[in-house]
C-alpha cells in the first residue's frame, strides 16, 4: 500500500489541498463561513440535483445498452470481433469537446438528423444522456465482459440440468458472479458522468450545469475561488459517499470464482435468438457509437474546395496556434500515454494486490480513496499541479513527466477496478497449496496469481493507455505549447475561428481515432495470443 498511497498523496491530495487552501484561506486564517452561504444557494442546490440524477440516468441507460454487448463479446465468436471490440473502445478516448461537436453535428441545427428527419435533440437532456452512453459503453463491455469471458459456463449448464430455466440459471449462478464487475463498471460510469464537463457545455447549453461546469464558471468566468473551492469539496464529499456505498454493497457479494481461459467459452451463435441478439448489438454499436465517429471522419475531408486531404496537409505547418506543427501532437500523445500506462499499471497493480490480500476498515477506506481521482474536478487537479508543484523538491512545472503523472492519476482507478474482480476470484487455497509445497509469497504470486490475472492486466493496460490518450481536463493546463497532446491540440484548434482550424481539429480527431483503434487492436491480438498459450 505504501507506493500507491505515496503516489496519491503527492500527486492528488497535495495539489487539491493547495487549491482548496487558496480559495478558503485568507490572511493566514480559514474562512469556513463561505460554506453555508454556498450550500444554501438554491441555484447551487439545483446544480447538485441535476448532477446526481443525470449521472444516475446515464449509468442506468449505459448498463441497459452495454450489458448485452458484454455478453456477446464474452460468449460469441464471430468474424470481425477483435476489430469491433477495438472500435467500441475508441469513443472512450475522444476528447469531450470533439464528441460534443460530433453529436451537435448529428442532432443540432443543420445536423444530420435535422436535415433528414427534422429531429433536434441539442440543448435537451437526451443528447446529454446519449453522449454519456457513447463515452462509457466500452467501460461496461470491457470490465464486465472481461470477467464474463472467464466464467466457466458449465456451472450454469449444471443448474439447467438440475431443472432451472435459462433465466433462473443466469439469475442465480451467473449474475451473482458478475455482481462485483457490474458494480465496478457502474461506479466508473457514474463517476465519469457525475463530473461531466465538455458534453454539458456543448450539448446542454445554459439550461444545464453539473458541479464540474459550475466550478469552471466560478473559476474562469467570475474568478470566485472561494465558491469554486466549496463546490470542489462538495463534489469530493458526494463522490466519497458513493464510494462508501459501493464498498459496502460489493463486499457482501464477493466470492471465489472458477475461472477458465476465455477462448474456451466463446462459440459461434446458434439459433435465431442468438443471431438476433448479435445483430441487435451490432446495430446499437453502429448507430450510437460509429455514426458520430463517421461524422467526424466526413468533416475532416470536407474542405472548402470539395472533399480532399487539404486539412491533413495543413497539420504539417505551424500557423501560430502552436510552437510546433499540430501533427507532432501524435508522437507526444503516444509517448506520454506509454509512460502513463507503465505508471498506472505499477501503482494500480500494487494497490489491487494490497486490497485483495488484506481486510478491515483501513483497507476498505484505502480502496475507496483510490477512486477519488475519477470524482475530482479536472479543473481543480490541473490548477493544483501548477500551484503546488512549483518549488523544490517537487518543481515539476517545466518537466515532461508532469503530463504522464496527471494522466496516470486518472488511469490508476481503472487498473484497480479492472484487476480487483479477477484477483478476488482467485481461490486462496491455490496460494496455500503453493506455500505448502515450498513456494515463497513472491513465487506463489508469480506462479498462481499472475497466469490467472494476466488477461486482466492487459485489459487494465489497455484502459490506462486509452484514458491517457484522451485525457484533457488536467493536461490542458500543464502541456506546453511545444509539446501538445492530441486532445489539447484539438481543443485549441476548435477554440479558434475559421473553417481551416475546424477542419484541422476534425483531422486530428480522426488521427486520434485511428491511433486508438490500431493500439487497441494490437492489444487484442497480444491478449488473444497470450490467453491461448495459457
Amino acid at each position: 500500500m505504501a507506493v500507491p498511497a505515496a503516489f496519491l498523496g503527492v500527486f492528488f491530495a497535495y495539489p487539491v489541498g493547495a487549491i482548496v487552501a487558496r480559495g478558503l484561506r485568507e490572511g493566514g486564517r480559514w474562512q469556513f463561513g463561505r460554506i453555508p452561504d454556498v450550500l444554501g444557494d438554491p441555484d447551487i442546490l439545483g446544480v447538485l440535483w441535476f448532477t446526481l440524477w443525470q449521472a444516475a440516468a446515464s449509468t442506468g441507460l449505459t448498463l441497459v445498452l452495454a450489458l448485452p454487448a458484454a455478453y456477446v463479446f464474452a460468449r460469441f465468436d464471430f468474424p470481425g470481433k477483435q476489430l469491433l471490440r477495438a472500435l467500441v473502445t475508441v469513443p472512450f478516448v475522444m476528447p469531450t469537446v470533439v464528441v460534443g461537436s460530433a453529436f451537435l453535428a448529428l442532432t443540432g441545427r443543420g445536423g444530420v438528423l435535422d436535415g433528414w428527419w427534422g429531429v433536434r435533440l441539442d440543448t435537451t437532456v437526451w443528447a446529454i444522456l446519449l453522449a454519456h452512453v457513447f463515452f462509457n459503453f466500452a467501460v461496461v463491455v470491457r470490465t464486465v465482459g472481461g470477467l464474463w469471458a472467464q466464467l466457466d459456463p458449465r456451472q450454469e449448464e449444471a443448474a439447467r440440468v438440475l431443472g432451472a430455466g435459462r433465466l433462473a440459471a443466469w439469475r442465480h449462478v451467473t449474475l451473482p458472479a458478475l455482481g462485483p464487475a457490474v458494480a465496478a463498471a457502474a461506479l466508473m460510469v457514474f463517476l465519469f458522468t457525475f463530473t461531466s464537463f465538455g458534453v454539458i457545455q456543448i450539448l446542454g447549453g445554459p439550461a444545464y450545469a453539473t458541479l464540474e461546469v459550475e466550478i469552471y464558471r466560478q473559476t474562469a468566468d467570475f474568478l470566485d475561488l472561494p465558491t469554486a473551492a466549496v463546490l470542489s469539496l462538495l463534489q469530493l464529499a458526494a463522490v466519497a459517499a458513493v464510494l462508501a456505498v459501493h464498498a459496502w454493497t460489493v463486499r457482501r457479494r464477493e466470492t471465489a470464482l472458477r475461472l477458465v481461459a476465455p477462448e474456451t467459452t466463446a462459440r459461434r451463435p446458434r439459433g435465431a435468438g442468438e443471431h438476433a441478439l448479435l445483430g441487435g448489438v451490432v446495430a446499437v454499436v453502429a448507430v450510437l457509437l460509429l455514426a458520430p465517429l463517421a461524422v467526424l471522419v466526413e468533416r475532416s475531408f470536407a474542405t472548402p474546395g470539395g472533399h480532399g486531404l487539404g486539412f491533413y496537409r495543413a497539420l504539417q505547418e505551424s500557423d501560430g496556434t502552436f510552437a510546433v506543427p499540430p501533427l507532432e501532437a501524435v508522437g507526444n500523445s503516444l509517448a506520454y500515454a506509454a509512460v502513463a500506462t507503465v505508471i498506472a499499471v505499477v501503482v494500480g497493480g500494487l494497490a489491487a494486490a494490497a486490497v485483495t490480500r488484506r481486510a478491515g476498515p483501513l483497507v476498505r477506506g484505502f480502496d475507496a480513496l483510490l477512486m477519488l481521482p475519477l470524482g475530482t474536478s479536472a479543473v481543480t487537479v490541473g490548477f493544483g499541479f501548477l500551484i503546488a508543484l512549483d518549488s523544490p523538491p517537487l518543481d515539476l512545472r517545466s518537466s515532461w513527466i508532469l503530463v504522464p503523472l496527471a494522466q496516470a492519476l486518472v488511469g490508476v482507478p481503472f487498473v484497480v477496478r479492472t484487476m480487483l474482480p479477477v484477483l478476488r476470484a482467485v481461490d486462496d487455497r491455490l496460494r496455500e497449496a503453493a506455500a505448502v509445497l515450498g513456494a515463497s509469497p513472491l513465487r506463489a504470486w508469480r506462479e498462481v496469481d499472475l497466469p490467472l490475472v494476466r488477461r486482466a492486466v492487459l485489459v487494465a493496460a489497455g484502459f490506462a493507455f486509452a484514458v491517457s490518450l484522451g485525457e484533457f481536463g488536467a493536461t490542458v493546463f500543464i502541456a506546453g505549447p511545444d509539446r501538445p497532446t492530441l486532445p489539447v491540440a484539438v481543443a485549441r484548434l476548435l477554440g479558434r475561428a475559421g473553417e481551416t482550424n475546424y477542419g484541422q481539429a476534425m483531422a486530428l480527431s480522426t488521427i486520434l481515432m485511428a491511433v486508438c483503434a490500431a493500439s487497441l487492436l494490437l492489444l487484442e491480438r497480444v491478449r488473444k495470443n497470450q490467453a491461448g498459450e495459457f
